[in-house]
């Protein structure tokens, strides 16, 4: 064997290890205990219980609006300057409005092209132990809910969430699921590490 065909070999031998490593860790993070109320292949109606979520709302488009809410939650979860940093938990959620009857507007002049991005709290911790977070964040007590879920793997490019958005709404609709006036929101599970087969991504809809 060549010894540059052999070096390459070791180098993607290596990368696929540490890619290996990051999705065992990923999969063992912790996020809302929900209960599955119907299964069917990639589709579930869930039972979520009240969840504490830190947000973001960011101006742009879809991809940036989420790295950019990523990195400002992410400061927030992490700083030791109040204490002992936030555990991360998965998923990352995003939706670009109001998506949940109880939710505010996202934004109050109602600027088009808002994105509100989310991490949930670990289980236990309350709105009055949290650490204050910085301007831009808040704190928000999610109530508990119903919503379809269609699992998919691969890049969360727009035109996918697109699809899987109508494939869950048709699910749905032949369950009795009545979701034609909610907006998405979308659930991404893995880091930019875990190779696209191996990424876990949702649609999600809330139902009545």
């Amino acid at each position: 064997m060549r010894k540059d065909v052999a070096a390459g070999a070791a180098v993607l031998g290596a990368a696929l290890a540490g890619a290996a490593i990051y999705f065992v860790r990923e999969k063992a993070t912790p996020g809302p205990d929900y209960r599955v109320l119907v299964s069917d292949g990639d589709f579930e109606i869930r039972a979520y219980p009240p969840i504490i979520v830190a947000e973001a709302a960011v101006q742009g488009e879809r991809k940036e609006a989420l790295n950019r809410g990523f990195e400002l939650l992410a400061s927030y979860i992490f700083d030791k300057s109040a204490g002992e940093p936030i555990g991360m938990t998965v998923p990352v959620l995003q939706d670009s409005g109001n998506p949940m009857a109880s939710d505010p507007p996202l934004f109050d002049d109602e600027v088009a092209g808002g994105w509100r991005v989310r991490f949930v709290m670990p289980e236990g911790r309350t709105l009055a132990d949290l650490p204050e977070p910085p301007a831009g964040i808040e704190l928000r007590e999610l109530p508990a809910r119903r919503v379809g879920a269609v699992r998919f793997s691969g890049l969360a490019r727009d035109e996918a969430l697109v699809a899987e958005e109508d494939r869950l709404r048709g699910w749905l609709a032949r369950h009795g699921e009545s979701c034609s006036t909610a907006e998405p929101e979308y659930a991404f599970y893995n880091s930019p590490m875990i190779p696209p087969p191996l990424k876990r991504n949702e649609v999600l809809l809330p139902l009545g």
